[in-house]
Order: structure tokens, then sequence, then C-alpha cells
């Protein structure tokens, strides 16, 4: 062990003259050209020149670069659309129910405003106009319930003579049915009923978790619907102050806009629905269709879901005519069904809704099929709406983004492609008799901040 550190000792003297000695090569051969080499010789003279390889970036093509960032971040806003959407069916029951009151204020908001500007108080406004309005609702729905319980009877037994001729007329068609496949059929379909009276059973229990739900929903809805009407106006203000500050001012003009057009649409579409109904229901009361009432009333529902729900109200009419009355009656109620969608279709929704809401067929078609596969009838209601509202809101930040930047506003930021495009504009240059254009980063900097606007107009 004590030999150990004198022999560190010589090793680390023997390194320290190594490294003497490289200092004194590297200072003979700076002395002689006065650069310093390294450990790569520069190639000789008839050596071929190599181009410098570009940046990785500039590689790329630019319709790449663009489609790159272009998808990521689509992906983002995918990614994004798709957690909105886990956590709107997580609690689904609460925002169709804030929907529906929405819509129903924007029913009855117009009448708090006259009742208002009658000179009643903000609070007794509210009150008067939606107890007049639940109560008108209720009783629809009453009225309803009783027409189908006091017309159930008939219904029966106009459906057994029905289900009668439709055998006999099979037992005469030219399709050779006999009475034992008829037989046959009908105890099939016992036994189907038999197999799944489980399944029937918990259908029926879950229908009872549907009314409790419906029933909660309800009550949101009618809670929901009374501050609105109420406060409404403080709540659309406390909302923008969730907004970043810079969009406050196109949020606050786009908000009353998007307002006017779900009333425009809510109260367009049930103007719209009450002449269909009232029509309809005349035509089957003349041609005495049982339920002639509740068929009215549930086409006037239908009416709220744009294309498919008139279909559908519709052909439950025809049926219900071909089952309790004959063929010719059904083909009546089928005339006076078309006529009617058909005057609504070219004349009174483009006279009553005009181009407040005006949303391509296509888009009507997708959103009402959308709304549906995601949230069922209460989706299928709201898509059209939200479709109309989305319009107006997505057109009017475009104009109001053209209009800052025509007055010499910040352009866009975040563009990472915006400084390698391919193809850059020439510098203008400016006549002594004018100014030089600030640019994107300094334009509009002396100018004081915009104060965020207050949802008036």
């Amino acid at each position: 062990m004590s030999k150990l550190p004198g022999w560190l000792g010589r090793v680390g003297a023997e390194l320290t003259q190594l490294g003497d000695r490289l200092g004194e090569r590297r200072a003979e051969a700076e002395a002689d050209d006065g650069t310093v080499r390294d450990s790569v010789p520069a190639p000789p003279d008839y050596a071929p020149s190599v181009a410098a390889k570009p940046e990785p970036a500039a590689a790329i093509p630019w319709g790449m670069r663009v489609a790159a960032e272009a998808a990521w971040r689509l992906l983002v806003l995918a990614g994004m659309l798709w957690v909105l959407m886990k956590i709107i069916s997580a609690v689904q029951l609460v925002v169709m129910a804030f929907v529906g009151a929405l819509l129903v204020t924007a029913l009855l908001q117009p009448t708090v405003a006259r009742l208002k500007k009658w000179g009643l108080p903000r609070g007794v406004a509210t009150a008067v106009t939606a107890v007049s309005g639940f109560v008108i609702m209720g009783l629809i729905g009453w009225f309803v319930v009783w027409q189908v319980v006091d017309n159930i009877d008939v219904l029966s037994e106009r459906v057994k003579d029905g289900i009668e001729e439709l055998k006999r007329w099979l037992l005469n068609s030219p399709f050779h049915v006999t009475e034992q496949q008829i037989s046959d059929l009908a105890k099939s379909l016992n036994d189907a009923i038999g197999t799944n009276t489980e399944e029937i059973t918990s259908a029926g229990i879950q229908g009872v978790t549907v009314v409790v739900e419906l029933l909660t929903g309800l009550l949101l809805a009618v809670f929901a619907t009374l501050f609105l009407l109420y406060d409404g106006k403080r709540i659309w203000q406390w909302s923008l102050k969730l907004a970043p500050a810079a969009a406050r001012p196109g949020l606050a003009g786009a908000g009353p806009r998007a307002w006017r057009t779900l009333t425009a649409y809510v109260r367009g579409t049930l103007i719209v629905a009450l002449i269909d109904a009232v029509f309809i229901g005349l035509g089957l009361y003349f041609l005495d269709v049982p339920l002639a009432v509740p068929l009215a009333v549930f086409i006037f529902l239908g009416a709220f879901i744009p294309l498919v729900g008139a279909v559908i109200s519709g052909a439950l009419a025809v049926v219900v005519s071909l089952v309790t009355q004959d063929v010719f009656t059904a083909l009546m109620v089928l005339i006076v069904v078309l006529a009617v969608q058909q005057i609504e279709g070219h004349i009174l929704q483009p006279f009553i809704l005009g181009r407040a809401v005006r949303v391509h067929p296509l888009a009507v078609v997708l959103a009402v099929a959308t709304g549906g596969l995601v949230a069922g009838i209460g989706g299928a209601v709201v898509a059209v709406p939200l479709v109309a509202v989305t319009n107006t809101v997505v057109g009017y930040l475009r104009a109001y983004s053209l209009e800052q930047a025509m007055r010499g506003g910040p352009g866009p930021h975040g563009a990472t492609a915006h400084d390698i495009a391919p193809t850059p504009a020439p510098p203008a240059t400016p006549t002594p008799a004018q100014k030089p254009t600030p640019g994107p980063d300094t334009a509009g900097s002396d100018a004081p901040p915009t104060e965020p606007g207050n949802g008036k107009e």
C-alpha cells in the first residue's frame, strides 16, 4: 500500500509532460500559418465543390408542409370535440334541459320585453309570461292525453276491423295466402311475446327510469327558463368575461345576432307547425279519421324536426287512416298531407322565417341525422337551430375579422409555415409623399386598447 502513492505520482507527471509536448506542437503549427488547423484536412483544389445541405423544413415541399400543419391542427380540434362530446354525454340530461330552456326562453322573451315596455316590473313580467306559457303547454298536453284516452276504445275496435279486413284481403289476393299460414304467423307472434316477457318487463322498468329522468329534465328546464327570462342579460355579460379580452368585442356583437336568429327560428317554426297541425287536423276530421286531434298535435310536434318530423307524422296519419278506414281515405289523407307540406316548404317557411335562418337542405338533413344519433329525439330537435345559430355567428365573426383587418389591425399570429413561403410578396417601395405602412408587428401599437362590448348593439 505504501508504493501506490508513488506510482500514481509518476503517472501524473508523465501525463503532464505529454500535455506540455502537445501544447508545444500546437504553438508551432499556429506560428507556421497563423491559423488553428482542424483534425480534418482541407480538401485539395482539384476536388469538386459540394453545396451545403438545405434546412430540413425547406427540403419538404410547400404543399406537404401546409397539409401537415393543417392535419395536426385538425387532430387537435377532433380531440377537443371528442372530449367535449364525452362531457356532454355524461351530463346529457342537464345539457338537453338547458337547451330546451333556451328554446322556450327565445319563444317567451319577446313577451317579457313587451310587458316591461307597458310598465310592469321585470319580476312581474317574467312571472306572468312564464306562468302563462307553462299553463298553456300543460293544457295542450292534458288535452292530447284526454283525447287519446277518450278515443282509445274506438281506435282499438277500428284496428281489429282493419286487421280482419286485411286478413280477408290476403285470403282473396293473388298471393295464395292460406288461413293456416295466417294462423301460424299469429301463433309465432304470440310465442315471441311470451318468450320475451322478461325483456318486456325490463323495458317497462327502464321506461319508469326514463319517465323519472324526463320529469327531472322538465324541472331543470323550468328553473333555467325562469332565470334566463329574468336575468338573461347579466348572464350573457358574465359569460363574455370568460372569453379572452381580444375576442370579447367580436363575441359581444355576435351574441345579439345569434339570439335574434334563435328567436326567429323558434317563433317561425311555431307558426308553421301550428298551420300544419290545423289544416291537416281539419282534413283528418272531415275524413272521419279517429284520433284526429291527437294526430294533429303529433304533426305540430313533428314540425320542430325539419323534414324528418313532417314525413314521420304524415306517414302515421296515413297508416291510421288506412287501418281504421279504407284505402280511399288513406289516399285522401296522403294528398292532404303532401299538399300542406308543399305549401309549407315553398311558401310558409320562406315567407315567415326569411333569410334569418336560411340553411341548406343538405345541412338540415345531416344536422338532424347527427343530432338523432348523438342525443335521440332531443338532439334532432335542437340540431337545426344550433346549425342556424352557428351559421350566423361564423358569418358575423368572419365579417368582423375582415373589417378589423381593413382598419389596419394586427394580422394573425402563430402560422409556423408563414416565414418559409415559397413565393414571398415583394416589399413595397413607399413614395416620398407616402408614409411607410406599419407591419403586422407594429400596426396599431400606439392605439388604445379596445373596450369589450356590453352585448348591446
